[in-house]
């Protein structure tokens, strides 16, 4: 692979030639495109801390849910798994990242409105959508031959915003759960090491924590609430410990962030 073609595709980004951009990215292996996705939602993160502090922080952890609800509706093949897997891995992973600068650099009550907030901003957004989805639609007598691009949106629209109860219950749920364990958890770690080895407060906490958030989305979507249950075993091999591989690769790299954190707080909280 050319370097310089992802050198290529943020400068078209930049130059708002969309188009261009997603191409560029698809000719390039996912496992790339994977991998700077993960640095842009870390950088971004480290970026809104400074500029908006904790505020920043509840911003970013409400777009990446409602983003990474949209984006598991994309299924993706990389080359060391045996099945495709959905997207989304990365931005619910990183607000585990949001949370734990919280716990540690704010307060855990900061940590806790963070959780909220992300909830209920997704609550909202999907009843918004549901909304949007409720107008009825244009026909093709109303939309004429000026307005025929539009006929398709309410399809698309549906397919994307319609949740499905089942996916939508079993995703509040772990995350809430999850998330809370996580600020819990952390703590514990911090007051049992005294503050020290935030490596190890940072990386075992989220993996812990992220362990827990695949086990019970995968036992409530594709068991317990699921129509046609699935086996235990395919649940565990296939939607458990698949993507906790990925959570696992997604925890060490956010180490240098949680220490970075430090030096892109607002200037008010060092005074």
């Amino acid at each position: 692979m050319d370097p310089f073609i992802i050198f290529e595709g943020f400068f078209q980004l930049f130059a708002l030639n969309f188009i261009e951009f997603v191409y560029i990215l698809n000719s390039i292996p996912i496992e790339v495109t994977w991998l700077l996705l993960l640095f842009l939602c870390f950088s971004t993160i480290l970026l809104f801390l400074k500029f908006f502090g904790e505020a920043g922080l509840y911003v970013y952890t409400s777009i990446a849910i409602i983003a990474a609800n949209i984006q598991v509706l994309k299924i993706v093949k990389f080359s060391f798994f045996t099945d495709p897997v959905a997207l989304g891995t990365i931005l619910f992973a990183s607000t585990f990242l949001c949370t734990d600068i919280l716990t540690e650099y704010y307060s855990s009550n900061s940590a806790r409105k963070n959780i909220l907030l992300g909830f209920f901003s997704f609550l909202f957004m999907t009843i918004l959508m549901l909304f949007t989805i409720g107008f009825k639609p244009l026909t093709e007598i109303t939309a004429g031959v000026d307005y025929v691009w539009a006929l398709g949106i309410q399809d698309n629209l549906i397919g994307i915003f319609l949740p499905l109860p089942i996916f939508f219950c079993s995703s509040m749920i772990a995350y809430l759960f999850s998330q809370f364990f996580d600020v819990w958890f952390y703590e514990k770690i911090s007051h049992y090491t005294n503050k020290r080895y935030l490596w190890f407060r940072n990386n075992f906490s989220t993996i812990i924590s992220s362990f827990i958030d695949n086990s019970i989305f995968s036992i409530f979507a594709w068991i317990i609430f699921n129509p046609e249950p699935l086996k235990f075993n395919t649940v565990l091999f296939t939607f458990i410990l698949g993507t906790f591989v990925l959570r696992i690769i997604i925890s060490i790299f956010d180490t240098p962030f949680i220490y970075l954190a430090k030096y892109f707080l607002p200037k008010k909280y060092n005074e």
